[in-house]
């Protein structure tokens, strides 16, 4: 009799090891869809036209399935929240806007691909400010959102007419109350971009603008991009570039077709198909050809270590790494459309 206690211990230790098994393997299929073997992925992306259309057109033209991927589709509000789901493994890709590329300059997420690059950013002034060109906003009230493109843009502004932060007077707000600021004559310029400043404009006829994106292109512009996990990069380079594959092909389609895709991304985001009209008046969208020969001759390269250097000069990045750490280029140069290898 007292071997029976020792017997169900051993039995309930043997089913729960089983359990246990069975809970590891269902985990691990977690990653492989069971009925075609597609490996699943969870990507982040943001509601708007940038930060939503490569999905969307991807999941409108089948490329997932013909990549043999299963998306799960994450909505977020912002980059930085993206980044911190990379770190703790809720997510495996996502999307960051200009903004947010001092992060894997630290070294927290991999860029696998440009998405589009941005061409909306502007310094913008007041008629009658005596604002005629950058140089000229020395001791100037200019109203921005920190963090975000319209400071980067103001950084260069200052940068190109070899002007100081503390040679302006900087008012830091959020991006719709600098509208209200410029639009009321609080301040003397604004940096911040379209389409708010369609907004702008029609309180303030006559406004300037004395710094656009363009002005610094092909040195250097501001992309938005497509980020994964470091160490999936490393750990998994085949479903990495399965996904990035997903990416070049979903972009070539948006390249060829830039106002259908303004509607696709509308539908994908149950928004009327309005509202997402003109969206692509403000980017640069590169097809992968041209993108993978500026990836090789190191154009996108210096990109990013051009943007690295202003986010240093706005105290965001103390210490960069190289571009060619976190911009896995040879990856996407080798990555085929919807790639199933």
């Amino acid at each position: 009799m007292k071997s029976i206690p020792a017997v169900r211990r051993r039995t309930a230790g043997l089913l729960l090891a089983l359990a246990l098994v069975s809970t590891a393997t269902a985990c691990g299929d977690d990653s492989a869809d069971s009925a075609g073997g597609a490996q699943k992925v969870k990507f982040g992306y943001i509601a708007d036209y940038s930060g939503s259309v490569a999905l969307a057109v991807a999941q409108k033209q089948g490329l997932w399935k013909k990549a043999g991927v299963t998306p799960d589709l994450r909505v977020f509000t912002n980059g930085p929240l993206q980044v911190t789901a990379l770190g703790t493994g809720d997510l495996d890709f996502g999307y960051l806007g200009p903004g947010a590329l001092w992060l894997p300059a630290s070294g927290r997420a991999s860029i696998v691909s440009v998405n589009m690059l941005g061409l909306a950013d502007r310094v913008i002034a007041r008629p009658g400010s005596g604002i005629e060109k950058p140089a000229d906003l020395k001791g100037k009230k200019v109203a921005v959102a920190e963090g975000t493109s319209g400071d980067m843009i103001l950084n260069l502004a200052l940068n190109e007419a070899g002007l100081k932060p503390d040679d302006i007077t900087k008012v830091a707000m959020d991006a719709s109350t600098v509208v209200t600021a410029f639009s009321s004559g609080q301040v003397d310029a604004a940096a911040t971009w379209y389409p708010l400043i369609d907004t702008m404009k029609k309180k303030v006829p006559g406004l300037k603008e004395i710094s656009r994106t363009q002005d610094y292109y092909p040195k250097l512009t501001f992309p938005n991009v497509f980020v994964t996990q470091p160490k999936l990069a490393s750990g998994n380079p085949e479903l990495v570039k399965k996904v990035t594959g997903v990416l070049k092909e979903a972009g070539d389609w948006i390249a060829a077709h830039p106002e259908e895709s303004e509607t696709v991304a509308a539908d994908f985001l149950k928004l009327p198909a309005d509202q997402l009209k003109g969206s692509t008046k403000y980017v640069k969208i590169l097809p992968s050809d041209e993108l993978t020969k500026l990836t090789q001759d190191g154009t996108v390269d210096g990109w990013f270590d051009e943007l690295a250097g202003v986010f240093g000069r706005m105290g965001k990045l103390p210490e960069a790494g190289k571009a060619s750490d976190y911009y896995l280029g040879d990856l996407y140069t080798a990555a085929g459309k919807a790639d199933r290898s």
